[in-house]
């Protein structure tokens, strides 16, 4: 056989391997793909629990999933697990540039698609614009989905219609039905109402003041990157300077202390060893403020049965008017007649 022969049989094979190459990897990536019965199969429960929590309908949010991010198969949802087209805003954390109305836009980038579903949740609730929406019936789809059009979440003029015609023909409705069966229409609106979340840690408050708490293994850096804080808040709202693992149901604040404790809560009777930094933790008033009301430093340890000004000053202070007592035409008291003036804030 002529070397010009054994040369074409080689380019021949080559060229027949990439074919086969090019058809293999084309069937793989078809197969690969999510279909839309697989994507209602993934996260249905996903987008019940999320109704659960904040009220948006269950069929809502999955309409918008397969929409949005294409049955999970978009760039945004496989590179940025971004499955509801959520540009950055103000957002702290990762992000991906992303062609959409313009070249390069900012889009949130999230850990999972859990987190996703999560903060488009959170975007909905938080936000003036789609306040009205909380307003409809939680089984009213159809209102909901003119509503998100109408107020600006996406620019297509046929987005409710698209909504609603995948809900009707997928019958994400029955998502609604059972989560309103489980909980009532009032169960529904409450949860709105009374459930808030940081990154995936329920809030609760103290003074007013939010505060989540910590787990096995955390640490402030775990935390704020969770909650797309910067690195010195949580030390900073904590009163902490040097802290790497906190223990476990540690209360933790995500926004700056109060400088004075809530109403009725005027003094502390102290216990032998308490410090100026537990009790600002517990009545979630800051250290310095405490401090200075007291007359003491940060880090003094207290005595037991020594008396802790939670709103007011220290009553050498002056900050106590006493009036005194009034005759009554009935038999007059001992006591006086107390009028405090609260002079802190």
């Amino acid at each position: 056989m002529s070397i010009f022969l054994q040369l074409q049989r080689l380019i021949d094979m080559r060229y027949i391997t990439v074919i086969l190459l090019f058809i293999y990897t084309a069937l793989t990536a078809q197969e690969s793909k999510m279909s839309r019965e697989e994507y209602i199969d993934t996260y249905k429960e996903l987008s019940m629990q999320e109704m659960k929590r904040t009220g948006i309908p269950a069929s809502i949010t999955l309409a918008q999933g397969i929409l949005e991010s294409g049955n999970g198969n978009s760039r945004l949802a496989r590179k940025a697990n971004n499955h509801f087209g959520i540009k950055c805003h103000d957002w702290k954390g990762k992000s991906i540039r992303h062609d959409d109305d313009a070249r390069r836009e900012c889009f949130r980038k999230y850990k999972s698609v859990e987190e996703s579903y999560q903060d488009h949740s959170e975007f909905l609730k938080t936000r003036e614009r789609y306040a009205f929406l909380f307003d409809y019936s939680p089984d009213d789809y159809k209102s909901w989905a003119k509503g998100l059009k109408k107020a600006g979440y996406a620019t297509s003029p046929s987005y409710a219609d698209a909504l609603i015609r995948i809900i009707d023909e997928n019958e994400l409705y029955q998502y609604d039905e059972v989560v309103i069966a489980g909980m009532g229409r009032d169960g529904i609106k409450n949860s709105f109402e009374d459930t808030e979340y940081a990154g995936n840690r329920k809030v609760m408050y103290n003074n007013r003041v939010k505060y989540v708490l910590a787990r096995k293994g955390d640490s402030f850096t775990s935390l704020a990157e969770e909650m797309y804080l910067f690195n010195w808040q949580l030390p900073k709202y904590n009163d902490i300077n040097d802290v790497t693992n906190l223990t476990d149901g540690q209360k933790i604040y995500i926004q700056p202390k109060r400088n004075k404790a809530e109403t009725g809560k005027n003094i502390h009777i102290a216990n032998e060893g308490e410090t100026i930094m537990e009790l600002s933790q517990m009545y979630a008033v800051k250290a310095e403020k405490l401090a200075a009301r007291n007359n003491l430093t940060v880090d003094a340890e207290l005595e037991n049965g020594q008396e802790i000004y939670l709103r007011k000053k220290n009553k050498d202070k002056g900050d106590k008017l006493t009036l005194p007592s009034i005759a009554l035409e009935e038999e007059p008291s001992d006591e006086e007649f107390q009028v405090e003036f609260d002079l802190d804030d």
